[in-house]
């Protein structure tokens, strides 16, 4: 009974692993794709540019090398947000930048495109007297706004 056993269970097992084998052919070279697009969408992508262009959302260059102050690097949120809101009061025209790298608050300030810019501004500050600590000039990658006026002409 035991031969009868074994035997049947090694005729599965040789099955089975017959069973296994697969061929597996390339159908890479086989077929071909042809892709059918309904030609209103290159007007709609046409109309939509043109909306966007004339909306000032066009895809120009919105960034350039330029410089940022760091003003602040500190764990003391409250005195982050007061300096924050000081410089947005002061100076509407700039933008301030709030990082959070833990354990530290880094508070960047503006988007200049001159070295020279950045330096009036940072004098200003230390003479307002918002911020006791350095500030340095950091190089980054700035946002620039277009000119409306050089779009016109």
């Amino acid at each position: 009974m035991k031969k009868i056993i074994v035997l049947l269970l090694l005729a599965f097992f040789v099955v089975s692993a017959g069973a296994q084998v697969t061929t597996v052919t390339d159908t890479a070279n086989q077929g071909k794709i042809t892709v059918f697009k309904d030609p209103r969408l290159d007007i709609l992508a046409k109309k939509e540019a043109a909306f966007n262009e004339a909306n000032g959302f066009s895809l120009g260059p919105r960034s350039a090398k330029g410089y940022r102050l760091m003003l602040l690097s500190t764990s003391d949120r409250p005195a982050a947000m007061r300096v924050r809101s000081q410089l947005l009061e002061r100076f509407p025209e700039q933008k301030v930048y709030m990082s959070f790298q833990p354990p530290y608050i880094k508070l960047r300030f503006g988007n200049f495109l001159e070295k020279a810019d950045a330096e009036k501004y940072k004098k200003e500050i230390i003479r307002s007297k918002l911020v006791t600590n350095n500030i340095y000039l950091l190089p980054e990658t700035i946002e620039v706004k277009p000119d409306k006026d050089k779009e016109s002409n």
